[in-house]
């Protein structure tokens, strides 16, 4: 109570309002929180906003197996007029990277994710579109045009490849069947021109209205617990959030093990004494004890995604392994954030490794859909590489050339890269006697407290 009026003793005279008046308790957090908002909502929306407007090289085979078929002295080959006419589509050659390829080209290309559809012309192409006309090509057997609903009529088969990824299967389909509905009109022109005005049933009549027509079937679909061709971008999503995280916890507990940061759990909060310790040597701390952490929280993540949840996961050792890596490598360039910003390397590696990494990682929209900046940026994001490397383990039989190789490559070089920046960084900030805390400011902390602990002693 107070000593003359009874009133309970204030012991934090800091009044509420008064600190709500000064300007400069708002101006950070406004700065900050409006750059790195407007900074991620630009970087995630920019890059997925109109994907279809973005497209370009997306790949697909092309395996034309149509023999062609004579007919009276013509050799007619429309398997060849409709490859020519996709290539010759701006609409078609301007988005996708049409490749002619042999059957076992396509689908080795595809068992290694790099096609996400293969169009098939079959052999008898041209021979059953004229026969279905009415107009059985030299050396036909038939005798008349067959029923309307004769199977393989006209039809070209588009395999899809969803383990590649599903938005990109959806982008290749929605820009392959109109191309082919666009060829379709074409031969059915030409058909009735040859077929002639002669009077026609009317199942050729509605055949030759629209004589080309698609198949679509998947090639090798993903495994049933994949989450639909997803969880590989999933899995590398939390992989590098395992290292992001790991980083961030890393810095602020071993800073507060130190004396450099606080300690606050619930009500209780701490401040250790500062210890004499260079930059240089708090750095190796937190790496040490990353490769540490990281090994233990992936190895956990896929415990619970494989055991718990169920997740389709082949080659266990091998996905830990490189998840490991990854984390590592992701780890390692967050403490060096921290290290050489500050507190602001945490918004810098948000920024960096999350929403950049989202944005560029081709997990959702393909690499080939994203604008011109985001396709360079996922060049050098993490995530892009994890997922590369996840996909091959999960999907394609562990293949090396199936992004396995590049997933690895890429995370090694990262660490090291991160490694040698943080080295650099650090030791010049201690070469140049840039202190966290002068040595100055240690021995008089080191004074106050050795006083503090004596009066307490005394009392």
């Amino acid at each position: 109570m107070g000593p003359e009026n009874g009133t309970p003793r204030d012991d934090y005279p800091v009044r509420v309002r008064d600190l709500l008046r000064q300007r400069a308790v708002w101006v950070l957090p406004l700065v900050l929180a409006s750059v790195v908002v407007a900074s991620m909502t630009a970087l995630y929306l920019a890059s997925a906003v109109n994907p279809l407007a973005h497209v370009r090289d997306l790949p697909v085979e092309v395996v034309n197996s149509d023999r062609g078929a004579t007919l009276g002295t013509e050799h007619l080959d429309i398997g060849r007029r409709i490859e020519t006419g996709l290539r010759a589509s701006p609409a078609v050659s301007g988005r996708l990277r049409l490749e002619p390829v042999t059957r076992s080209e396509a689908e080795r290309a595809m068992n290694r994710g790099r096609a996400y559809a293969t169009v098939v012309i079959p052999p008898d192409f041209t021979a059953s579109l004229l026969t279905q006309a009415g107009l059985p090509p030299a050396g036909s057997s038939a005798a008349g045009p067959p029923s309307a609903g004769t199977a393989g009529a006209g039809a070209i088969q588009l395999l899809t490849n969803p383990r590649a990824g599903t938005l990109g299967v959806s982008l290749a389909t929605g820009i392959l069947q109109p191309a082919v509905a666009a060829a379709s009109r074409t031969v059915s022109g030409q058909l009735t021109a040859v077929a002639g005005a002669g009077p026609h049933d009317a199942a050729t009549k509605a055949f030759l209205a629209n004589p080309v027509t698609v198949t679509t079937s998947q090639f090798h679909p993903p495994p049933a617990s994949s989450a639909l061709g997803l969880s590989a971008f999933y899995l590398a999503l939390l992989t590098l959030m395992c290292g992001f995280l790991a980083g961030t916890i890393l810095h602020s507990t071993v800073d507060a093990a130190l004396g450099y940061g606080t300690s606050e759990v619930g009500p209780r909060w701490t401040q250790l004494q500062p210890k004499a310790i260079s930059r240089w040597r708090t750095l190796l701390i937190k790496w040490a004890m990353a490769a540490v952490l990281t090994a233990v929280v992936t190895g956990l993540m896929l415990a619970v995604a494989a055991g718990a949840v169920g997740m389709d996961a082949p080659h266990p050792l091998l996905l830990w392994l490189y998840a490991w890596l990854c984390a590592a490598s992701v780890a390692a360039g967050t403490i060096v954030l921290f290290a050489v910003l500050g507190t602001p390397g945490q918004l810098a590696a948000i920024l960096l490794f999350v929403y950049a990494g989202l944005a560029s990682a081709g997990g959702t929209v393909p690499v080939e859909a994203l604008p011109g900046f985001f396709r360079l940026l996922s060049e050098a994001e993490p995530l892009r590489q994890i997922l590369a490397g996840d996909r091959a383990i999960l999907y394609f039989g562990a293949q090396a050339d199936a992004g396995l190789t590049r997933g690895v490559v890429a995370a090694a070089i990262g660490l090291l890269c991160w490694l040698a920046v943080g080295t650099l960084v650090v030791r010049w900030y201690d070469r140049r006697a840039l202190h966290r805390l002068t040595p100055e400011l240690l021995a008089y902390v080191d004074r106050a407290v050795q006083d503090y602990r004596a009066q307490g002693r005394a009392e």
